[in-house]
């Protein structure tokens, strides 16, 4: 029987309270080697909802797995469909406070690296270096028969001549850059083969269900060696990709510190847990630090 992956996570144990207190995280980062693991929370502030938080996305809309879209014809269309209406508006979201801090804290020396969970491209946007997408990028393409790469807009140009007149009316953007559509608004959207081989094409992301490329972990697992302290930002933990790297961290005494308004899967391996909106938070702590956020820091987005 197919397994659904790990959606939700409900605490089975108490957890201590979040604080307002932004002393820990200011000191780490004080300290340098600070590696920032972050999560869809921190691009809520684009306009890009997150999963699980008030109002995310889970509340109303289950992810595509991988399982479904390799399998199933039809459930490739509505994937496409969406997710090419989805990148139209996903496109257009511009970094936020966010991720202007942590390219900040970057730039001043005090990282010794960035893992994100996401797969916007805000942090690079907004001038953050060497970041690892743990998750992939939706910028790019992948053909699962021949394995070539290609850039999401040139398939956006095809899908947009193949399907001349599709424009319907989102009721809502997700975090993995799909666009809620009805079935009667998917249609009979045409959805095209790699240009190479014929083969399927899909995002390179990695979708509920699939592994995370070993490779990848292991250099994750790598920074995690070399960092002093890591700091997750705006991510619940509720998947074990980002879980195996806070329990990592902790287990060989690194301190962990976590920034998310909600209780997270990893709170109990934290230090710390402020429960703060991630922008203002790490905005103040950038004050406190007293860095001067340079032009482009301030310009980026």
């Amino acid at each position: 029987m197919r397994m659904r992956p790990t959606l939700s996570w409900i605490p089975t144990e108490d957890l201590p309270p979040g604080t307002t207190d932004l002393r820990p995280v200011a000191d780490a980062l004080s300290a340098g080697g600070v590696l920032v693991l972050s999560g869809a929370g921190i691009s809520t502030e684009s306009g890009i909802p997150d999963y699980r938080g008030e109002g995310g996305s889970l509340s109303r809309h289950t992810p595509m797995t991988y399982q479904d879209f390799t399998a199933d014809a039809q459930a490739r269309r509505r994937y496409w469909a969406r997710s090419h209406l989805g990148w139209r508006t996903f496109g257009r979201a511009r970094p936020n406070a966010g991720h202007r801090a942590v390219a900040t804290f970057g730039r001043h020396g005090l990282l010794s690296g960035v893992i994100t969970q996401n797969v916007d491209g805000l942090h690079q946007a907004a001038g953050s270096e060497d970041v690892v997408e743990l998750h992939g990028s939706l910028e790019r393409v992948v053909c699962l028969s021949c394995g070539a790469f290609s850039p999401r807009r040139e398939l956006a140009r095809r899908l947009e001549e193949a399907n001349a007149g599709f424009a319907p009316v989102a009721a809502a953007i997700n975090p993995d850059g799909d666009a809620d559509l009805t079935d009667d608004q998917v249609g009979d959207f045409r959805v095209l083969p790699c240009s190479a081989c014929g083969g399927i094409l899909k995002p390179d992301v990695t979708f509920f269900g699939e592994a995370v490329p070993p490779h990848r972990v292991e250099h994750c697992r790598e920074l995690v060696r070399q960092a002093t302290s890591l700091l997750v930002l705006g991510s619940s933990l509720t998947v074990m990709s980002g879980l195996r790297f806070v329990r990592q961290a902790a287990q060989t005494g690194k301190p962990v510190l976590v920034v998310n308004r909600d209780p997270t899967r990893g709170d109990r391996h934290a230090v710390t847990r402020i429960a703060l909106p991630l922008g203002a938070a790490l905005t103040t702590v950038i004050s406190r630090l007293g860095i001067p956020v340079d032009d482009e820091a301030a310009g980026a987005g």
